[in-house]
Order: C-alpha cells, then structure tokens, then sequence
C-alpha cells in the first residue's frame, strides 16, 4: 500500500471550530505537522470530502485522530467520476491518539473513485467534535 501524495485534490468539511481556518481549518490534515489539525465546531454528524481531480484505486485510508475526539460510528463512501455511488462501507475508529488504518475489501479495490466521503455520525465528545491531526489515502 502506498499513500497517495503526488494527486491533486480538493477538500471540504463539515464545520471548521469557531470559522477559524487559518487555526483549525481542513488543509492542516494534510500538512503531515503533528502539532496542526482541522477541528470541527460541535455538532453531529461532522464529514470530509475529498474529490480527486483524477480517478484512483483507493485501497485504504489512515486517520489521525486526537483522543478524545475521534469519530465513533463512521460511514466510508466512494463515488465515480460521474457522481455514481460505487462503495459505501462503514468504519471503527479508536478512541486514540496514534494513526489508524483502515483496508478496504478486495473487491473495492479495483473501481476508480473521483470522490471520498468520510462521515462521522457521532464522536467520544460530547459535544460532537472530531479533530483530525493526519488523513491519507492509500493505493
């Protein structure tokens, strides 16, 4: 498996805590700083979407969550390049601090996805925030 660094992407989020982007906004998941994170105001359900501006096999993801604060029932969806759901599957973080991964099954693995979305329905806060210091995608 290998991450993928060298695709260009666009990203949005659910909520950004108190609209301070230059502090807890979405491109610091991506930044590989462990001291930055986007963090969500509170709130559920909190989500991700990455679109890809070319289609990728996507074997797996990786979530770097603070503990405390990461996501708990989570929803992985995949889409084509022509906005057809292609996979949906759900996902088990850990209430940690270390990086998680998470394998797609084998059978996922061969459809090319232009977009992903990660759905966090609810979170180990109480209030429903998620802060993620790392995201990757895997090939």
């Amino acid at each position: 498996m290998n991450i993928l660094t060298e695709v260009n992407f666009n990203c949005r989020v659910s909520s950004v805590l108190n609209k301070e982007v230059k502090q807890y906004g979405k491109q610091l998941m991506f930044d590989t700083k462990e001291d930055t994170s986007w963090t969500s105001d509170e709130g559920t359900p909190q989500w991700i979407t990455v679109s890809l501006d070319e289609p990728q096999k996507i074997s797996g993801f990786s979530f770097q969550f603070q503990g405390g604060f990461a996501g708990l029932k989570s929803e992985m969806i995949m889409y084509s390049a022509d906005g057809v759901q292609i996979h949906q599957e759900p996902f088990y973080p850990e209430d940690i601090n270390s990086p998680q991964l998470f394998q797609l099954k084998d059978t996922v693995r061969e459809k090319a996805c232009s977009k992903i979305k990660f759905i966090f329905e609810s979170s180990t806060d109480l209030f429903g925030r998620i802060i993620v210091y790392n995201l990757q995608l895997l090939s």
